[in-house]
């Protein structure tokens, strides 16, 4: 067994220990909120998914390419204004949204689990099953949420680096996740864990990148 005698050592890694029991207890828990809240959703509409214009936008709109060519244009903002904390931002931002994105994908893709919407028997049936490959289908891809991951890892960087901007880019990232359980293309559980997952990333790469000025901001101007 390993002794650690440096007190901030141990405080870390307690620190840590307890925010993943804490993670996997809340995404654990999500689950349970799953039937009632698809349920309730349906009752409020009709016995339908909601398609209102908000919660089609949000969703069109709220995906990794729109919001990599909206942290584009803020970059090239920030670059022209010699604001190099922002273009630090921004670029962590992107560079969050992306390897969130790409971290729920390997088991959104895999994992086989049915949107609310989906024709298909509710389950998890992996990436092959009943002789033919499940990857890329979109009815059994919905765990975790793509949308929540690239929305809220974006949102997430400028929370912890910038908390009163980032407070409006995290109700934004709300408004993209509750328009995925609106459209029944998300359990409450996909998000949970998107969300999770996605401010572990964005705290990570502002913290090792951004933060530290570690990104590369190319040549700059001599005072």
């Amino acid at each position: 067994m390993i002794a650690y005698k440096d007190p901030m050592t141990r405080r870390t890694l307690f620190l840590s220990s307890a925010l993943v029991l804490l993670a996997v207890l809340l995404i654990g828990a999500s689950f349970l909120i799953d039937k009632p809240v698809e349920q309730g959703v349906r009752a409020a509409n009709g016995g339908h998914w909601c398609h209102s214009a908000l919660a089609t936008t949000a969703s069109r709109y709220g995906d990794w390419p729109e919001l990599m060519m909206l942290g584009g244009a803020g970059y090239l903002l920030a670059r022209r204004a010699r604001n190099v904390r922002w273009q630090r931002l921004l670029l962590s931002a992107m560079i969050a949204s992306t390897l969130a994105g790409m971290a729920v994908n390997a088991s959104r893709l895999t994992t086989g689990r049915t949107r609310p919407r989906a024709e298909a028997a509710q389950g998890w049936y992996g990436p092959h099953h009943d002789g033919r490959w499940l990857i890329g289908k979109a009815d059994f891809n919905s765990f975790p949420s793509g949308h929540t991951a690239t929305a809220v890892g974006f949102a997430g960087v400028l929370l912890f680096g910038a908390p009163a901007w980032g407070s409006i880019a995290v109700a934004i990232a709300g408004l993209i996740a509750y328009s995925r359980l609106l459209l029944g293309a998300h359990h409450p559980s996909d998000v949970v864990a998107a969300t999770i997952v996605a401010l572990a990333v964005a705290w990570a790469v502002w913290e090792f990148l951004g933060k530290r000025g570690l990104i590369d901001l190319g040549p700059k101007r001599a005072p």
